[in-house]
């Protein structure tokens, strides 16, 4: 069970709600790591990136506004001159980014250990990507999944390679739990109609969880040493919550108890992806350090398989450039 967010007493891993990302993380050197973090530029990514590089590891932002990535580099350059730090462009919400960017990040020819699938949108108004895809759906998972499935061989190679276990951590959020009826909608992903902003984003951010849990199934059958776990961060007042951010602030003088700040919300992120404790683990969900049993939806095997074989044919019906 997790951490209580009430409380802040740690469960069975030894940390909770309260933990920051470097105290989860204290004493782990990651020298010999290299690790892409989506979303780097900003709130709990950039903290991870932070936390990562100050670990030793060698680390990629992979953002969409390049101003604030090159400007979250030097702040990070700013307390740690030794810190090796990259930024790299990508918008997941376009396939043709994401292409672009495997594209420059192998030109970088680099291992990669650690897939950190961060980035997000939430509660938008609806709207279709570029690539005519509803667009929570389009950038929280079929840009990552497009990411990951891109990255995979580079993962694997690298895993064979230095014989260090791979991770892929994919952020999830505990409102997995709201989503539509039956889970996805499968036949109705890019309607208008009956399109709930809230539900929708449940409905993504249940596709991290479902997307998590088929690749650990793949990846168990094909005995490849790369683990893939999901984690909810806690509840964080950060730029995602812009089309929201009146709301979020009334609900926070209420449920102040519940928030975590950045270095907080940033610590299961660092946690999963770094500890020595979780080797070998896979398939799991996280909140506050711990695991937590995720929905029903979120464990159903033939739910995750349909999304798995839904987002591949979806990938390809959208011409490469």
């Amino acid at each position: 069970m997790a951490g209580t967010s009430y409380t802040g007493r740690p469960g069975p891993s030894g940390f909770g709600s309260a933990s920051t990302a470097e105290q989860v993380t204290e004493g782990i050197d990651a020298s010999n790591l290299t690790a892409i973090v989506t979303g780097g530029a900003s709130g709990i990514g950039l903290e991870t990136v932070r936390v990562l590089a100050l670990r030793k590891a060698h680390v990629i932002i992979a953002a969409r506004n390049m101003e604030a990535a090159n400007a979250a580099k030097q702040l990070i350059f700013k307390d740690n001159e030794t810190a090796r730090v990259d930024v790299l462009k990508l918008d997941l919400s376009s396939m043709k980014s994401v292409r672009a960017f495997v594209d420059d990040f192998d030109a970088l020819n680099v291992p990669l250990n650690i897939l950190i699938n961060n980035a997000g949108v939430m509660f938008c108004p609806f709207q279709l990507s570029k690539d005519g895809i509803e667009m929570q759906f389009a950038t929280n998972h079929i840009g990552h999944f497009l990411l990951t499935n891109l990255l995979l061989e580079k993962m694997k190679n690298t895993a064979r390679l230095t014989g260090i276990e791979g991770r892929i951590v994919n952020l999830s959020s505990i409102a997995h739990n709201y989503t539509y009826e039956h889970g996805i909608r499968f036949d109705q992903i890019n309607d208008e109609s009956g399109y709930s902003n809230k539900r929708a984003y449940g409905q993504s951010k249940l596709a991290n969880i479902l997307h998590a849990n088929e690749l650990t199934h793949c990846f168990q059958e094909e005995g490849i040493n790369i683990t893939v776990n999901s984690v909810h961060p806690g509840v964080i007042m950060t730029p995602l919550m812009r089309y929201s951010e009146l709301l979020m602030r009334v609900l926070r003088v209420f449920t102040f108890y519940l928030w975590k700040n950045v270095p907080q919300g940033a610590s299961t992120t660092c946690y999963v992806a770094l500890h020595p404790n979780l080797k070998g683990v896979t398939g799991k969900y996280y909140v506050d350090c711990n695991e937590m049993e995720p929905s029903a939806f979120a464990r159903d095997t033939v739910l995750a398989k349909k999304l798995w074989d839904f987002s591949n044919k979806l990938v390809s019906s959208v011409a490469k450039p």
